[in-house]
């Protein structure tokens, strides 16, 4: 059987990919796996939540009776941030977690995620237990051994308190627009920022089961920033789908992203004597601009491979506290166990009413350079290490740069493209390099 998980869970097309009885067969292996450790008293605990698409209902459904079939006992919490769900499993001491999302991906996909006990993304050999556990799924129990399941219990205002509490400053007279995609920050993410002392205007926070993502979120940002400078606002906040992200848009409508985000939270920090280690993780995509800021203000970048996993694991192994992607899925792990974007854009607002300075001058301290990413498929992305002639090119592009500019090529993990990334002074120049470097690598690596 092909590895079904990827970087972040089982993702597809629902009803095409992910279906129903996969979503059975996976909750039910899960439940071996993930509850065979559970306190002899009583039966394993798992937290099930879903973002708002159509799709989620039958899918939680499916696992909820997957789970409950295994005699787990479930708290099927509905729809709720990703975020809410690791804290929620954390909080209640939870075995572990179901999300059913596909994050800023299109309403027609849907995925399924899990948190081990503490609200921890799960390892991969643990990933790799639950698949080979769908081959031979225990006998379910019966009579009084079965799960029960149960709703009710304010778990997104247990969630709300959560990330309230993550703030000491109070929010009052910042005039915040925030787009909840459509998704699963539609309700929470107002209403934190709404409790900390803000004027919210809300844009994007109906959803339907259908509008989750569709021309709005972090992956669409023209509506936030119109908004932003229509309505005279002093910042607006961009979700995804499941909330585990953010990006933000400053006064006069420019984008911040998480790179200039994670470097306001680090300077603030380090500055309040609270960065352990003088560090944060970040991972090799993120901009050149973040490196030299971090570096001016005397913070060392710990640099991860592409995905969160990768940056938890790194900031975990070292005691560290700030890290994220260029994406806005920022790890705050002194305050959550996973990326939390609407606790990233708390934590943001909560800086730019410590320091009373509007985040332009905020996220001014990163000088963000030009980037250029170019795919190229076709080619064999497994010998782009051992091609002299592409080594040659990319080192005569590092050369050409110098300290202005960065290259990186970077292989795909799950299709035959390498892309091809260059930072440098001016967009001109960074599409020449790797439009140049696009060539060498097509030539050389072609597949036959």
């Amino acid at each position: 059987m092909a590895r079904i998980f990827g970087t972040d869970g089982v993702r597809g097309l629902a009803n095409v990919d992910v279906t129903a009885p996969l979503a059975l067969q996976l909750s039910m292996a899960a439940a071996s796996i993930l509850g065979a450790d559970s306190p002899p008293e009583r039966r394993p605990v798992a937290v099930v939540g879903r973002d708002p698409r159509a799709s989620g209902e039958f899918l939680s459904a499916a696992v909820v009776a997957g789970l409950a079939a295994s005699g787990v006992d479930v708290w099927d919490v509905g729809v709720v941030p990703t975020p809410a769900v690791a804290f929620l499993v954390e909080d209640t001491g939870a075995d572990f977690g179901v999300m059913l999302s596909a994050s800023h991906n299109p309403m027609p996909d849907n995925g399924i995620k899990f948190f081990a006990r503490g609200g921890l993304k799960l390892a991969d050999d643990v990933e790799d237990a639950i698949e080979a556990a769908m081959l031979d799924i225990p006998a379910p129990p019966t009579g009084r051994d079965v799960g029960r399941v149960r709703s009710g219990g304010d778990p997104l205002g247990r969630y709300v308190r959560h990330v309230v509490g993550s703030v000491d400053q109070d929010l009052s007279g910042l005039r915040v627009v925030v787009d909840g995609a459509n998704g699963a920050a539609s309700s929470a993410a107002p209403r934190v920022y709404r409790e900390l002392g803000a004027e919210v205007i809300e844009i994007h926070t109906a959803p339907d089961g259908y509008n989750i993502n569709h021309n709005c979120g972090s992956t669409h940002l023209g509506d936030l920033q119109e908004a932003v400078v229509s309505e005279g606002a002093h910042v607006g906040i961009a979700h995804d789908g499941d909330a585990d992200r953010c990006l933000a848009v400053d006064a006069e409508g420019a984008v911040v992203d998480g790179d200039q985000i994670m470097a306001v939270l680090a300077i603030g920090r380090k500055e309040a004597g609270a960065l352990p280690g003088d560090t944060v993780v970040a991972t090799v995509m993120s901009n050149l601009g973040f490196h030299l800021a971090m570096r001016d203000h005397g913070i060392a970048v710990e640099q991860t491979a592409v995905g969160d996993r990768y940056v938890l694991e790194r900031m975990v192994d070292g005691g560290f506290t700030v890290g994220g992607e260029q994406s806005g899925h920022v790890l705050l792990l002194d305050q959550a166990t996973t990326g939390d974007g609407v606790l990233t854009a708390a934590q943001l607002l909560g800086r730019m009413a410590e320091a009373g300075r509007p985040l332009a001058q905020l996220a001014g301290v990163m000088n963000r350079l030009p980037q250029v990413l170019v795919n190229v498929p076709g080619v064999d992305r497994t010998a782009v290490d051992a091609n002299t002639t592409v080594i040659e090119a990319v080192a005569q592009a590092d050369d050409l740069l110098g300290d202005t500019g960065r290259v990186l090529l970077r292989p795909s993990g799950t299709e035959p493209v390498i892309r091809v990334m260059v930072e440098a002074p001016s967009a001109e120049q960074a599409q020449e390099v790797a439009d140049r470097l696009a060539h060498v690598v097509k030539t050389e690596l072609a597949l036959s």
